[in-house]
């Protein structure tokens, strides 16, 4: 049984850094078949450009700031039957299609959406969450071993990560795709919402990881500090028109702007912002959220046929190895390394010191993943701050952790 065909979408702007790290570990994608689509500014096409596997590659130029836009512009030339959205500061676990797009052959599922880890690579930062009837969205408890196929009660819905999810084409054709009324925050909850309604199930599949940065962009800096929030008010606005009952709007609008005006509170104590940037992040949100009031919102006729035929990724089937390495021969282990990448390899090296440092992975530009910390330090957070351990109990430890998202063997 083949697989089925599936289109990667990502969107990009004004990160063509990231961006070419992201499509490097994206080049490494243990599935066939897929095609890739990269919906970008100049800068954006430039690195996609330079890329050595750029003819394979479907670039849409797109230099406008508003991401349901360009997710709809990577939609209409995607081919595959299944269409999967990361960021351009995210990167794929290499079996993450693999896992992602299964549940997709069951003819009820129609969104799938899988777990996040966050800039130290270890702690998650998106699992499984529930949309409430406001938009809200809540943890839910789920098998973290285990696909979960959930169906919501009315008014609610299940939420997929904007960086790690996938949709069926024709369903998502089907309800108009994404509403370019949401520039920016809000545009997969809609989405969400939109599925349903329509009484569609979403599969969220924890093994199906990946990893994402959070670099800056123009709404906030790489610290995660607000620079505008005109888009999150405007975005909370159609929101409301859209999903929420109007007798509900101001109570629930009162309570958000409260979060808002808090979180910016924390940055202001911490010292990421100054009191006058508070009141004027305030100014734009109330101003985004009136101009939301009355903004048009238009799901898109999407035709149902792409306008372009599918264009497959160069599929290579990759041998996944674990390097273990310590400080003081870091450097050699380190271009042995790179040297089986460059021989087509997933190339994971485990530096551990001895230390109790805590752990921290990242997938490296020369394309290979890297995770350092102490032999007695935390990788998963949950265990103890110190823990005495053999080294060879500890390379076990940390490779069965990663191994079916990484496809490593047992041995």
């Amino acid at each position: 049984m083949t697989d089925l065909p599936v289109s990667v979408i990502v969107v990009s702007r004004g990160r063509p850094q990231t961006l070419r790290r992201c499509l490097l570990g994206i080049s490494q994608l243990q599935y066939n078949p897929f095609e890739v689509i990269v919906v970008a500014d100049p800068q954006g096409i430039a690195v996609a450009q330079d890329a050595p596997f750029a003819a394979a590659l479907k670039l849409i130029p797109f230099d406008q700031p508003n991401i349901s836009a360009a997710r709809n512009l990577g939609l209409v030339n995607a081919a595959g039957e299944v269409v999967a959205f990361i960021d351009d500061d995210a990167v794929p676990e290499p079996q993450w299609l693999h896992y992602l797009v299964a549940p997709a052959r069951q003819s009820d599922i129609a969104a799938m959406g899988g777990y996040v880890r966050g800039r130290n690579g270890i702690s998650f930062q998106w699992q499984a969450r529930g949309i409430d009837e406001r938009g809200e969205s809540h943890d839910i408890d789920i098998d973290p071993h285990q696909t979960s196929i959930l169906t919501p009660p009315k008014g609610r819905a299940i939420k997929t990560e904007g960086t790690n999810m996938a949709f069926r084409r024709d369903i998502l054709v089907e309800i108009g795709g994404f509403d370019p009324a949401y520039a920016y925050f809000l545009d997969e909850t809609d989405v969400n919402m939109r599925l349903a309604r329509a009484g569609h199930a979403t599969a969220i599949i924890p093994v199906a990881e990946v990893h994402h940065g959070f670099a800056a962009n123009a709404t906030r800096s790489r610290a995660r500090v607000p620079k505008d929030l005109f888009d999150i008010g405007a975005s909370w606005a159609v929101f409301h028109r859209k999903h929420v009952a109007t007798s509900d709007h101001k109570a629930h609008w009162d309570r958000l702007r409260a979060d808002q005006q808090r979180r910016l509170l924390r940055h202001m104590v911490s010292g990421g912002l100054e009191p006058h940037e508070v009141r004027t992040l305030m100014k734009r949100l109330d101003q985004g959220y009136k101009q939301g009031q009355s903004r048009a919102t238009d799901t898109q006729k999407i035709a149902k046929h792409p306008a372009a035929p599918f264009q497959p990724f160069p599929f290579t089937l990759r041998k996944s190895v674990l390097i273990t390495t310590r400080p003081m021969r870091a450097r050699r282990d380190f271009d042995q390394a790179r040297r089986k990448v460059n021989d087509g390899g997933i190339v994971t090296l485990l530096n551990l010191s001895q230390s109790a440092m805590f752990h921290q992975s990242w997938f490296d530009e020369s394309g290979m993943w890297i995770q350092k910390g102490g032999l007695f330090g935390k990788s998963d957070r949950k265990m103890p701050l110190f823990r005495f351990t053999k080294r060879s109990s500890r390379v076990s430890f940390e490779r069965s952790r990663v191994a079916t998202q990484r496809g490593l063997s047992d041995v």
